[in-house]
């Protein structure tokens, strides 16, 4: 029930205490030395009195949040109850701050109703020390009524004191998982953002670089073989190239989504066909036309065509490529087929292309179909329902389809 040692914060929390029991301490001392009394003598309840303040203050005061304090000090209230009304039997009222103090000192409330019941029998026997066998009635309904009523009264208010601490450790607890609720939400955020950026990266600037790469090295081969003829445009599109990644990147870091910004996803899967056709040589037929997608989905589509390029660019061998767009009410299919080497579409691929693809697409509520196998060139379907829209991973979980 609290330190051993009294705080500030529990000196405020206890300030009205402390000062009921001084002024009721200085009226009992009052009533003491005026009122009627049987006995000449009243050094005794002075007595008690003064080992009332003494033990309050040396070690009382810090009974409400030390038991040790509690058991030392609520014994010197029942002998008080016992001493005082035998002396003066007005200062009986001296119970008004005993039953509070036993309530609030005790850390169970077994222990405080017995408390009370030893502090009204002390009481009685005291007025009947003072006041004789004739008020014997009067003291047991005074005493019985005392007691009842400091009893009903510590048990309600304990109640509410227990709700109040229940519903303190709920709003403790409440605030706990809020917190750690808004660290796990931040710590998703953070991780599907880097998901989204590296998919970005790979699918944007790392396809261009890839072709920045191979445009060097054939033009290296060019100047190598001293075909200079051929060399100024693989130069023109090298630069091209530089350019695209540059504004990719720029696109990148202003946070867009990027790529259909200028026109809809039919002239982007055009220029990319283009583009394509120039680095490589390999011809790319874009069949294309436009249909009503919303940006996002727009993005995922043009970004599934970019990788699957990016793949046949550096393993499919392919002597051309066919893009295909079509939309239907119900969902939009994009199809980029090569009449490459293919591949064992049962192999796991260990690469992030494939993989970040089937995240992209998933996460848009989309799947993907890729159907290939050695020598048979590779078909990529991807497919965005209408009104698809990227959502958290969390929620959503990939769903893409693998055949021979």
């Amino acid at each position: 029930m609290g330190t051993t040692r009294m705080t500030g914060e529990s000196w405020v929390r206890n300030r009205w205490l402390h000062a009921f029991f001084a002024a009721t301490m200085a009226l009992t001392a009052f009533i003491t030395a005026y009122g009627w009394s049987p006995w000449s003598a009243r050094w005794p309840a002075y007595a008690a009195i003064a080992v009332l303040v003494v033990a309050y203050a040396a070690f009382g005061h810090r009974g409400y949040d030390d038991p040790r304090a509690a058991a030392a000090f609520l014994p010197l209230l029942v002998a008080a109850a016992l001493v005082l009304p035998a002396v003066a039997p007005s200062t009986a009222f001296v119970q008004c701050i005993l039953f509070p103090l036993v309530w609030v000192q005790s850390e169970r409330i077994r222990s405080a109703v017995l408390l009370s019941i030893a502090i009204g029998v002390a009481s009685g026997i005291g007025l009947q020390v003072s006041s004789g066998a004739g008020a014997l009635v009067s003291t047991l309904l005074i005493e019985g009524i005392s007691v009842v009523g400091a009893c009903a009264m510590g048990v309600w208010i304990s109640s509410v004191a227990g709700l109040s601490e229940e519903r303190r450790r709920l709003l403790d607890e409440l605030r706990a998982t809020q917190t750690s609720l808004a660290e796990a939400n931040r710590t998703a955020g953070i991780a599907s953002e880097r998901e989204r950026l590296a998919r970005e990266i790979h699918d944007t600037v790392a396809q261009n670089l890839a072709g920045i790469v191979m445009l060097t090295e054939r033009a290296q081969s060019d100047l190598a073989s001293d075909r200079t003829d051929a060399l100024e445009e693989r130069l023109t599109v090298l630069e091209e190239s530089a350019r695209a990644a540059l504004e990719e990147s720029r696109v990148l870091i202003a946070a867009g989504a990027a790529g259909v910004t200028r026109d809809s996803l039919g002239g982007a899967l055009h220029r990319l066909g283009e583009r394509h056709t120039r680095e490589t040589g390999t011809p790319v037929t874009v069949d294309a036309p436009d249909c009503a997608l919303g940006r996002d989905s727009q993005v995922v589509l043009l970004r599934v065509a970019q990788e699957a390029l990016g793949n046949v660019r550096a393993h499919a061998r392919a002597a051309s490529v066919h893009v295909a767009l079509l939309p239907s009410p119900q969902q939009t299919v994009l199809r980029i087929a090569d009449d490459g080497v293919g591949f064992d579409a049962s192999d796991p691929t260990a690469g992030h292309g494939l993989r970040g693809l089937r995240e992209r697409l998933a996460l848009a509520g989309g799947s993907c179909r890729i159907t290939s196998g050695p020598g048979r060139g590779t078909v990529v379907e991807a497919s965005l329902p209408a009104g698809a829209a990227p959502s958290l991973p969390a929620v959503q979980h990939p769903a893409a389809e693998v055949t021979r």
